[in-house]
């Protein structure tokens, strides 16, 4: 999942950013109002849901709604400001905003407003499965045969794109987006260390992979 988050205080951004990628997320961060609604417009396609902090040099968190209002009805938005009366809590979500949380805040109020907003988003599930493989993404968790395998943030995120994207293939340019947050033009090399290590962990001697390489082009995953 990629998240767009537009921050003004560097300390509160950093540690947002930091955290949210420690949950398997990508993160696009701005850190002015003029530099979040270009971002966020250029690539409002691309994100999953927007963080916008109300009070931003150059442009408003408001303003910067309602533009994307504009454009996508449907993308998750939840203001993070210092603002707390009733009235610019109403203003907020009157604004376009799904969500309003109030500085300051525990980092884990956030992650459970944003996996609900998800979740609402768009109706789906959280349990992915391929033959003996088992992903519970709410819970964090993956079972091979019903038995844990631990698995690292960066392996767990690709596990849940390949299993999320069931039966198509997944472009390597576009897995490196998602799950690393760069965009590579040629070497994706990268991917391929993190596809040996979850076949060395969830694959059994009497099949083949239940990853599938696409030569050239990137990996699928089918029902097994």
């Amino acid at each position: 999942m990629r998240i767009f988050l537009a921050e003004d205080e560097t300390a509160i951004a950093g540690f947002l950013k930091e955290g949210l990628e420690e949950e398997g997320f990508a993160v696009d961060l701005a850190t002015n109002g003029r530099e979040a609604l270009e971002m966020a417009m250029a690539n409002l396609n691309e994100y999953d849901i927007i963080l916008l902090d109300w009070m931003m040099p150059g442009v408003s968190g408001i303003e910067i709604c309602r533009n994307i209002r504009k454009e996508n009805k449907a993308i998750p938005v939840i203001f993070l400001t210092a603002k707390d009366t009733v009235d610019d809590t109403v203003f907020g979500l009157e604004a376009g905003a799904n969500d309003y949380l109030k500085k300051p805040f525990a980092f884990e109020e956030l992650l459970a407003r944003i996996r609900v907003l998800l979740r609402n988003k768009t109706g789906e599930q959280n349990i992915f499965e391929s033959g003996n493989i088992l992903l519970n993404a709410e819970a964090h968790q993956v079972t091979k045969n019903g038995q844990a395998v631990e698995l690292t943030q960066k392996e767990f995120a690709l596990l849940e794109y390949l299993l999320r994207n069931k039966g198509k293939v997944c472009r390597r340019t576009r897995i490196i987006e998602k799950i690393w947050d760069i965009h590579f033009d040629k070497d994706t090399s990268v991917i391929d260390v993190f596809i040996n290590a979850l076949r060395k962990k969830l694959d059994t001697k009497d099949r083949e992979s239940f990853i599938q390489t696409i030569r050239g082009v990137g990996y699928r995953v089918n029902d097994n």
